[in-house]
């Protein structure tokens, strides 16, 4: 079926965003690595990209005409926010860690198990229970990540457990910014204000306390480099940050759950092959293919997620068709009028952010947007 002008309109669209995508948070992540190769402070950079995401954030939001307020009781902040604040400082703080202390690559092939967390944690925290089709698309993403893990000849044991506890703490803050959202219905570009803003604030005595007291009295910080081109380096990188951000909301508003978690699978396939075109660091071929199928696992996961997802609403919505309509009652004229409107509840899960209680489209949103960092 040929595609309408307004339809190929959208694709270019969409095609353009996902390669600005991929571009910037490429070269983000190189900036990063370049940054920390010679500027060993992670604490630095996880505060200048939570301060970008302060100043940046705020002038689009009212671009955007997003409510500065939510249903939200002081009790709430301080039980709620705060801890999510916590964990977005300590997710990004040893996200930097991991690649200031192994290849870019690796790191991205280790985050690829983030899947993996966030089932173990849904199971144990919130009693989330997958079928077997998503556990099965696990395997593939341990295998990989172990062929990767053993065939790495930069291996650090601080850079792979940084990067794992990066993943774990992501993975957990994804999982209850579900209730937030639910509970407060705030924006999810507003609670990334929201608590990037804390997060700086909260951590500043800690980076005072830590980082500054080091860079006062560091006289070989640059090695031969200006302090100018480390400031421009820093503010790129914050800047480049926020970006990633926004292009990944602005690409999640525009395609399914199942598209975007593709999209964002093939953005870390494009950040390890910029690495290791960029950075050169040394891999071999059964490195290489290892990252590949943790990789294809995370496709995998992705898929499966999605189908089972689709398959629940769909459960739930057929019952609820059959009562009330007596025509369908006692034959397989239910089911047959059923399959065919069934297509219909997947567009609508991306085009309703708002609907399923707010917990789907507000949660996905937000759980994209602080991992795209």
């Amino acid at each position: 079926m040929s595609l309408t002008l307004a339809e190929k309109k959208e694709f270019v669209k969409l095609v353009c965003l996902c390669l600005l995508w991929y571009a910037i948070s490429s070269v983000n992540n190189v900036v990063g690595k370049t940054l920390l190769n010679y500027f060993p402070y992670p604490n630095t950079l996880s505060m200048v990209q939570l301060l970008s995401i302060t100043v940046y954030s705020e002038p689009i939001l009212r671009c955007l005409r997003i409510r500065p307020h939510s249903d939200m009781s002081w009790s709430y902040y301080v039980s709620v926010i705060v801890p999510l604040a916590t964990g977005k400082f300590l997710a990004v703080l040893f996200s930097h860690i991991s690649i200031w202390k192994v290849p870019l690559s690796y790191a991205h092939t280790v985050k690829a198990m983030m899947p993996i967390f966030t089932v173990i944690f849904g199971r144990v925290l919130l009693g989330e229970r997958q079928t077997f089709s998503v556990y099965c698309s696990l395997i593939p993403i341990v295998v990989g990540v172990g062929i990767a893990t053993i065939t790495e000849l930069s291996f650090d044991i601080i850079g792979l457990l940084s990067a794992l506890t990066s993943i774990a703490v992501y993975s957990v803050m994804q999982l209850f910014s579900k209730k937030t959202m639910k509970d407060t219905g705030i924006h999810h570009l507003r609670l990334l204000l929201v608590l990037g803003r804390l997060a700086f604030f909260m951590f500043l005595p800690f980076w005072v306390m830590f980082d500054l007291r080091k860079l006062m009295v560091a006289d070989d910080l640059v090695r031969g480099d200006s302090v100018f081109f480390t400031l421009m380096l820093l503010a790129t990188d914050g800047f480049l940050n926020w970006m990633q951000n926004l292009v990944a909301f602005t690409v999640l508003h525009l395609v399914t759950p199942l598209t975007y978690a593709v999209c964002n699978a093939t953005k870390r396939v494009s950040v390890i092959s910029a690495s290791l075109l960029f950075m050169r660091n040394p891999v071999t071929v059964t490195n290489v293919a290892g990252m590949l199928l943790a990789i294809a696992g995370v496709f995998m996961y992705n898929k499966a997620k999605y189908e089972a997802n689709l398959r629940r609403r769909q459960e739930a919505i057929l019952p609820m068709v059959t009562k009330g309509n007596p025509l369908l009652h006692g034959g397989t004229m239910g089911i047959d009028w059923a399959d065919k409107i069934s297509p219909v509840y997947q567009p609508l899960h991306h085009v309703n952010h708002h609907g399923h209680g707010h917990a789907n489209g507000y949660s996905n949103g937000f759980a994209r947007t602080v991992m795209a960092a």
